[in-house]
């Protein structure tokens, strides 16, 4: 797996996954597959754009469910190929849709896999729809469980506020997760 930072990155093709991916949960993990599994048919790398810190654990100081380091070793596990990290930082939060559309295009998507709610650039003005007017984008419904509740990152921090460390540990669906490795943005 290569490592790259924003914008030093030059693909010939791509599948592309692009999230903040804290705690990459069983949500997260059906996403990344759906990509790699796609990727891996059209025979071409499995790319995934992430942000350190992620967007909310920035703007909130929420606590964070993977360390930086700690997602890298994961997405290795997962088979991404290539994996690109935003530092996200007051100037990143006032670049604008479009230049974060042209960062994308240098990577030629063949396809971008995202969940429903993908929101990116200055203000959350990109979505789903700003980015299909650039690239083929296929949508995966967010994972549900058997109580159709959503496995989200805020649900995972929400039970471990709560103590209940099991159940967030059920939702993450990785085993080295321990309630003493969540950290905060102010440590």
């Amino acid at each position: 797996m290569e490592i790259h930072n924003s914008g030093s990155i030059k693909l010939h093709e791509s599948v592309l996954t692009i999230g903040a991916l804290d705690g990459i949960h069983k949500g997260h993990q059906l996403l990344l597959n759906k990509t790699k599994e796609r990727a891996k048919k059209l025979g071409v790398p499995f790319v995934v754009y992430t942000f350190d810190p992620p967007p909310k654990v920035y703007f909130t100081d929420c606590p964070l469910l993977t360390t930086l380091e700690e997602k890298l070793q994961l997405l290795q596990h997962l088979g991404a190929d290539h994996v690109i990290i935003g530092k996200f930082n007051e100037a990143f939060t006032k670049q604008e849709v479009p230049v974060f559309i042209e960062e994308l295009k240098k990577l030629h998507p063949i396809e971008i896999w995202e969940g429903p709610n993908f929101m990116f650039g200055k203000d959350r003005k990109g979505n789903i729809d700003v980015l299909r007017h650039y690239f083929k984008v296929e949508v995966l419904p967010p994972l549900t469980c058997i109580d159709n509740k959503i496995i989200s990152s805020s649900r995972i921090r929400r039970l471990l506020q709560e103590g209940q460390y099991s159940e967030a540990q059920h939702l993450l669906g990785w085993d080295t997760f321990t309630p003493y490795s969540i950290k905060t943005n102010s440590l």
